[in-house]
């Protein structure tokens, strides 16, 4: 990716990070309760897992935007999600105040994506997994996260229905 988009570039990335969380929201809604909490396969996440993950991965990635723009050089620490989802519990964490987290989340953040000037874009951090890590990078990573995770859920259902017949 080159370091820096173009505003054109960003828009419709900003609007896809924009609309995220009622994606996210949208198809949790659309998960029967008894699927809520079943893994397609071993070792992958069941719905309710996705959508606490979710949560973490975007209040974590609201603190990364802000670093990388505000601060001089910093450092993005990478996490393992696996771990998270199994020391956190994530079965017994609420998946309503997850998505109320995600909510206020993305809400938080949309204002300011809108306010950057065009240098903030370019501005550079270091990702201990990844390496030189802009704003820009951010934007390509976040923006379509939850789009991507609302689909997971969608393929989530449809295996939980083919595995019901």
């Amino acid at each position: 990716m080159p370091p820096t988009l173009s505003a054109a570039e960003r828009e419709p990335l900003i609007l896809e990070y924009e609309r995220g969380a009622s994606l996210l929201r949208a198809a949790w809604q659309g998960v029967p309760e008894p699927a809520r909490q079943w893994p397609p396969a071993p070792g992958k996440w069941s719905a309710h897992e996705v959508v606490v993950h979710c949560a973490d991965s975007e209040t974590y990635a609201a603190t990364r935007i802000r670093l990388v723009v505000a601060e001089a050089d910093p450092l993005i620490v990478g996490y393992q999600q696996d771990a998270w989802a199994r020391v956190f519990e994530y079965h017994s964490r609420s998946a309503d105040l997850a998505l109320e987290a995600v909510d206020a989340v993305r809400a938080n953040t949309v204002p300011i994506l809108r306010i950057l000037a065009d240098a903030n874009w370019s501005k550079t951090g270091r990702h201990t997994e990844t390496g030189a890590y802009t704003a820009c990078d951010w934007l390509s990573v976040y923006a379509p996260h939850l789009t991507s995770h609302a689909r997971q859920i969608e393929r989530n259902v449809a295996a939980w229905r083919s595995a019901a017949r």
